[in-house]
């Protein structure tokens, strides 16, 4: 007799039908490899949450690949503090340190293996050593493979309430050569631990070991030196040793606010590598001679800090300083764009009506030169 078939019957709510659920989830099939590779574009709060869900994602959660960015500069955003965080009371700026140690401690257990590090945090402060804290996180972690490092060592991304006078010129001075030698620290610190460094954003003293510890970083390519501090000068040798020094570097953007007792001075730069320059942020900038082969694009401005001179000081200090368009005309032959205005091939020979437009703002000599201001 043929056999009767069996009637299925639709699975009861209870075991049965979350087994079956757990058997049609097939991203658990997957290999752990491609789980990672999947969990690796979600952002560390996402991976946070991603943890709690069961005992295997946790375990997945652990992976060092997946913790391949340290971004202490966002905590105040990603814990509910928008904008610039300033001028808070002592409990948040305590809270803050909190979770700064806490997310420090959570790299660092899960042995971390980092591609960028993003920082913000004030090498001078007298209260808390964020320099041996961070010299501590560097070695908690592997930095190895580090490429892109942006630092800000001069400012706490949240800054107690003053309780007291500000400071004087001279407690300034020494707050800021406590910076600057806590910073070279750090530094020499990089370059034994991330050698392989391809990007990095820092505020920079250009002092002879600060230019010194940053040419070791030999793979640098792209480079973002922001100003220090308005009253410490730029020694034209220091530009020069480090553009010249630093074989791969592509990209560079300069911000350096010359003194007004430098007002006279000039630099140079020199590099076989360099595409891109951008010292547009840079104010009373002039440079002697531009020895840039590679160099296809240039931003760079004309600021007038309103010094009132007399006629003849005026002309003697002009004097001294190269035409832009000479420079350009004699070192840069392959640029292609100067801010933002696409040249013409022919603009080695004769500057058209909009380069002469753009050297009138860019330029510092007599001739593009028609304020009685410098």
């Amino acid at each position: 007799m043929p056999r009767k078939k069996k009637r299925v019957r639709p699975a009861r709510a209870g075991g049965t039908q979350r087994g079956t659920a757990r058997q049609l989830f097939l991203f658990n099939a997957l290999p752990p490899e491609c789980q990672v590779y999947c969990f690796s574009f979600l952002s560390d709060v996402e991976k946070c949450r991603v943890a709690l869900v069961c005992q295997g994602w946790s375990q997945l959660m652990r992976t060092s690949r997946l913790w391949q960015q340290a971004d202490f500069a966002c905590l105040g955003t990603v814990w509910g503090w928008e904008g610039a965080l300033l001028s808070h009371g002592a409990r948040d700026h305590e809270r803050w340190k909190e979770r700064v140690e806490n997310y420090a401690y959570h790299l660092m257990s899960r042995g971390a293996s980092l591609l960028v590090l993003r920082a913000s945090f004030d090498l001078g402060d007298e209260q808390t050593n964020w320099t041996q804290f961070l010299l501590r996180f560097l070695e908690g972690v592997n930095c190895w493979d580090l490429e892109e490092l942006e630092l800000n060592w001069t400012l706490n991304p949240l800054e107690l309430l003053p309780t007291h006078r500000q400071p004087s010129m001279t407690q300034v001075g020494m707050t800021k050569e406590d910076q600057v030698t806590n910073f070279q620290t750090l530094l020499e610190r990089l370059g034994l631990v991330s050698p392989g460094l391809r990007q990095a954003s820092l505020p920079f003293d250009w002092s002879e070991q600060s230019v010194q510890l940053l040419t070791g970083f030999q793979q640098l390519k792209c480079l973002e030196l922001k100003n220090f501090w308005v009253f410490k000068g730029v020694c034209p040798s220091s530009m020069h040793q480090l553009t010249r020094a630093l074989p791969n570097l592509k990209r560079l953007i300069l911000q350096v606010l010359i003194p007004v007792r430098d007002l006279e001075v000039t630099y140079t730069l020199e590099s076989t590598s360099l595409e891109f320059l951008d010292v547009s942020q840079s104010r009373g900038l002039v440079f002697n001679l531009l020895n840039l082969p590679q160099l296809k694009e240039l931003k760079i401005r004309k600021t007038i800090r309103g010094i009132i001179l007399n006629t003849q000081t005026q002309l003697a200090i002009q004097s001294r300083w190269p035409c832009l368009y000479i420079l350009l005309q004699e070192g840069v032959p392959n640029l292609r764009t100067l801010n933002h205005h696409q040249l013409l091939p022919s603009w080695q020979r004769e500057a058209d009506g909009g380069l002469a437009e753009v050297l009138a703002q860019a330029c510092y000599c007599v001739q593009h030169s028609d304020t009685w201001l410098l």
